[in-house]
């Protein structure tokens, strides 16, 4: 024991020499090198631990955190008493039924039907998806987890502005030679692989597998397939007559996102790439060109430290450089020339397209939706079948601090004057509205459902089920490393990031969704989602006023 306070006092000691003698980078540290030194330790705490040391401050309530972290792990939502944070004003609530309904009276079937118009109109399974997330800000293991979660669940997945990458493929069974790049193993080395995974375990022994076919570089481009035996990844590089006609399916529900790095369709010299396009969406059942999301108005960020050789082969980029995406879309220098690469889209894929914007005023969206009804009464092509209305505050796992709730509307607000825009210039049916951002449990997608959304997307609460704990470490620059292995590209970090059980507690939070939104509907006396109206909300402001009617207090909200 002698010993050990020993060594503790040299190293003290030591401590306190080289900062104050040595070390010329911290100037505190010169003068309090051990309380200096505690300083800096309870920063580096704050952000991963203030969850736990104070109540909610970015959502309503702490408990609703709580709930998808619960349900996540296939826990009821129930508590005793009372919330430990109430819900603060102001807040929608929902006017309930004097005659409920029982649960069984409610429909399961919460399909929405996106371009109806189309060769392939997509029905999806659920009004819920899974929002845009990259893989690349996401770990491989994450974007796999996230695939097999939405594949189990049966509700969409978003591939964010990262592309179409491997990892989206975990589930795919029935390879197809002339379309992917299959590598096979011998029976020596499945021998090897079997007692590797036994006597250690199973990322052990896929890592010997690659090490012996694969350049340690492309690891993550490739998928290892357990039933098979075999590694995989799509040939893009193979003519696009021999992808497959219909969208395989052992694969999720995916919706390719392109932004304005054009990711995923993207030639050599950084231009669209119809033929790449085409083969991309072979596999995916819509199209969602990003203009914006939530903070990131300037275009997609994804700092060095992220962008791996995979990463870059996915992009068609240099690895280990900031991959700053361009403000503007490359097709988008005014609105009618977004309209015109909308139709460009439709027509080369046959799929439903749309875009995803943030709201900042009326006048704002009324540019989209006056060129909607011009398109509709000359007959040209190029009506959106969809689009995403992002928040001001979402979008914010890598931006400008500056931006983050500076630009844009509330989701709510945004889906708000999108739908009543429509409504007034009578084309409100020709697409569906999608929206997205801090939208965490049943009751959120009830409120935005009832302001008019169609279809609801969501970011966050999917983290949250994915395991995440919030320590505001996204950004992979520097010490900010996701602890967890879920949104960082640190190899030691995401080794113990577990796919198959995040994949479950994925699937797990999606089923409690709609077992929770079941439920609002009974009490509400609905039996179907497309019931809701702005009528069957009450909103309560700061002062605690009651306002019934939702349209009008909406709208002198926004007044001119």
């Amino acid at each position: 024991m002698s010993y050990f306070f020993l060594i503790l006092l040299v190293l003290i000691l030591s401590v306190v020499f080289y900062d104050k003698y040595i070390q010329r980078k911290h100037q505190l540290l010169i003068n309090y090198p051990l309380i200096g030194r505690m300083r800096y330790l309870f920063e580096a705490l704050r952000e991963p631990f203030r969850q736990y040391f104070g109540d909610e401050d970015f959502y309503e309530s702490k408990d609703k955190v709580d709930w998808v972290y619960n349900s996540a792990k296939g826990k009821n939502g129930y508590i005793s008493f009372s919330p430990s944070q109430p819900q603060p004003n102001p807040k929608f609530t929902v006017k309930h039924s004097n005659i409920p309904l029982n649960d069984d009276e409610v429909s399961h079937d919460f399909s929405v039907t996106f371009g109806e118009k189309r060769k392939y109109p997509f029905v999806t399974k659920s009004i819920i998806s899974r929002s845009a997330m990259s893989d690349g800000a996401i770990s491989p293991e994450g974007t796999k987890a996230f695939a097999k979660g939405s594949y189990l669940g049966s509700f969409p997945i978003n591939t964010g502005e990262g592309s179409l990458t491997t990892n989206f493929f975990l589930t795919h069974k029935k390879l197809t030679e002339s379309c992917m790049t299959i590598i096979k193993i011998t029976d020596t080395e499945k021998m090897i692989y079997k007692i590797l995974k036994k006597v250690t375990n199973h990322p052990t022994a896929v890592k010997f597998l690659k090490s012996r076919y694969i350049r340690k570089q492309e690891y993550d481009t490739f998928v290892f397939d357990r039933q098979s035996l075999t590694m995989f990844r799509p040939n893009w590089n193979a003519p696009f007559e021999n992808f497959p006609k219909t969208v395989p399916e052992d694969l999720p529900d995916i919706i390719y996102q392109i932004s304005s790095g054009l990711y995923g369709s993207r030639d050599k010299d950084g231009g669209f790439d119809e033929e790449k396009y085409k083969k991309t969406m072979s596999f995916c059942k819509m199209t969602e060109i990003k203009l914006a999301q939530g903070a990131k108005q300037t275009g997609g960020k994804l700092m060095a430290e992220k962008v791996t050789e995979s990463i870059a082969y996915y992009r068609g980029l240099e690895a280990h450089k900031n991959v700053i995406s361009p403000n503007r879309f490359p097709f988008a220098k005014s609105i009618t020339d977004l309209f015109d690469f909308v139709a460009r889209l439709q027509e080369l894929s046959h799929k439903p397209v749309g875009f995803k914007i943030v709201i900042s005023s009326k006048d704002s969206f009324l540019e989209y939706a006056n060129e909607i009804k011009r398109r509709l009464d000359k007959n040209i092509k190029g009506i959106p079948d969809f689009i995403t209305i992002d928040g001001g505050d979402g979008g914010s796992g890598t931006a400008p601090l500056f931006l983050m709730d500076r630009v844009g509307l509330h989701v709510n607000d945004g889906i708000h004057i999108a739908h009543n825009v429509l409504l007034e210039l009578g084309i409100r049916d020709e697409l569906k509205l999608v929206g997205s951002s801090k939208i965490l449990t049943p009751d959120d997608v009830i409120v935005t459902m009832a302001l008019g959304a169609d279809f609801i997307s969501i970011a966050r609460g999917f983290m949250l089920s994915a395991s995440c704990i919030r320590a505001r470490m996204c950004a992979g620059e520097g010490s900010h490393k996701c602890p967890v292995g879920l949104a960082t590209q640190d190899t030691k970090l995401r080794q113990s990031y577990l796919i198959h059980k995040n994949a479950r507690q994925i699937k797990n939070y999606h089923d409690a969704l709609l077992s929770g939104i079941r439920v609002m509907l009974a009490v509400m006396g609905k039996s179907k989602i497309e019931e809701l109206n702005t009528k069957d909300l009450a909103f309560v402001d700061r002062n605690g006023f009651i306002h019934t009617n939702i349209d009008r207090y909406l709208d002198k909200k926004m007044a001119d």
